[in-house]
């Protein structure tokens, strides 16, 4: 049976902007004594200004761009009765709030249609978990794609773990992603109800503006060996190559509780040893900068590997694994949680894995991880979800068509 059809629908949307530049702003300050000339300050830094991201092309935006400013990510799923024309529905009604809210317009009757703003990085990507896939829906995912199989140490918890559909709504501030959840989330009720939704945060800027990989809460730099968008190695580990889903890839996302009071009271040289990298800037203990690879063969003046066979950075190197990869991002997380003494913070990392065939490359690479890694002392992965990610689409088409239509 196909869900009911929604009366709303028109791509049309209205904004409008205004604003007023401070003097301040111009490099002027108002003297206190109207008898006292302006006197000029020293130069204001500009803001960073953000940028409106197109959603069109071969494949969905977000997934090659830098880790966000701000995430949320959606698990919704599917009401008793959604097939694959209803699918189709909601589909057409996403490309609709896509293509508006990366453009800074409002989705189609927005009620708040002024918290729609262009310049806001924003980028919408959509996949589908394994209760979406079959005949009467998806049809069959991309080759590999599968749940992920239980770790030993993992203590996944519900809340935080699997979903029929999957949002991942990312931009420059947290106003503009939460109105866009909440937009993408009102149009699929009629079809899909909230299973969880998660939200964090990443400081992928530098002082001086520039690019940055990033720090998770323990210190650490984190995601410096990833492939570079743009390249052959990129597309080689992150886009499906061909068939029904070429142009789109898989996705892990594994919420990640981290142990902050016991790692905080290990010595710098400990944590260190536990991932294979220096605290202060990244780069591998056996030398070179935060961009060098790691010499895993490298001994030190005893005879003792320097990176720890059970390093972070052994463990989920490409050289054990077959020059196996991934292209990894990062959001910290925080949130209250109640105790016997009262409430206490809860901390961690949403880690999200991309990936072309997600069991021949996340799975043997988590594996690794679980049988020996150090840092499985201070970190619990508590939420793991696997979704395909749908292919790109062009202006004038929408998101799923070719597996839908």
């Amino acid at each position: 049976m196909a869900a009911p059809r929604v009366s709303r629908r028109g791509l049309l949307g209205y904004a409008g902007t205004t604003g007023l530049g401070a003097l301040t702003g111009a490099g002027l300050v108002v003297a206190a004594d109207p008898d006292e000339p302006a006197v000029p300050s020293a130069p204001t830094p500009a803001a960073p200004v953000g940028a409106t991201l197109s959603p069109w092309g071969p494949h969905q935006s977000g997934v090659a761009q830098a880790a966000p400013a701000v995430l949320e990510a959606v698990a919704l799923d599917l009401r008793p009765g959604v097939d694959r024309e209803a699918l189709g529905r909601l589909m057409r009604l996403w490309t609709g709030d896509v293509e508006a809210l990366a453009a800074g317009r409002p989705a189609p009757g927005d009620p708040a249609p002024w918290l729609s703003v262009p310049g806001a990085d924003l980028t919408i990507t959509v996949g589908v978990g394994p209760g979406a896939l079959g005949a009467d829906r998806f049809g069959a995912g991309p080759d590999g794609f599968t749940d992920v199989p239980p770790m030993v140490h993992d203590r996944l918890e519900e809340r935080w773990s699997g979903g029929d559909l999957f949002v991942l709504v990312a931009g420059r501030d947290a106003t503009t992603v939460a109105h866009a959840v909440r937009r993408v989330v009102a149009d699929a009720r009629p079809f899909a109800r909230l299973r969880w939704t998660q939200q964090g945060a990443w400081n992928g800027t530098a002082p001086d503006g520039s690019p940055q990989t990033g720090r998770n809460l323990f210190g650490q730099v984190d995601g410096s060996a990833n492939p570079r968008p743009g390249t052959e190695l990129f597309d080689r580990t992150v886009w499906v190559p061909g068939g029904r889903w070429a142009g789109g890839t898989t996705l892990v996302l594994r919420r990640i509780r981290m142990d902050l009071d016991t790692w905080d009271g290990l010595t710098r040289e400990e944590q260190e040893r536990s991932v294979g990298r220096r605290l202060a800037d990244g780069s591998p203990l056996t030398g070179g900068g935060e961009s060098d690879d790691v010499d895993l063969a490298a001994r030190d003046e005893q005879g003792r590997p320097v990176v720890a066979l059970d390093a972070h950075v052994r463990r989920s190197h490409p050289a054990l694994h077959g020059g196996r990869r991934i292209f990894r991002k990062g959001a910290s997380w925080t949130r209250e949680v109640p105790g016997p003494g009262g409430p206490r913070i809860e901390s961690g990392l949403l880690f999200s894995s991309y990936q072309a065939d997600l069991a021949d490359q996340f799975v043997p690479l988590q594996r690794s991880l679980d049988e020996l890694d150090s840092l499985n002392e201070w970190t619990t992965a508590i939420g793991s979800a696997a979704f395909a990610v749908l292919p790109g689409f062009e202006q004038g088409d929408w998101l799923g068509r070719s597996l839908l239509g």
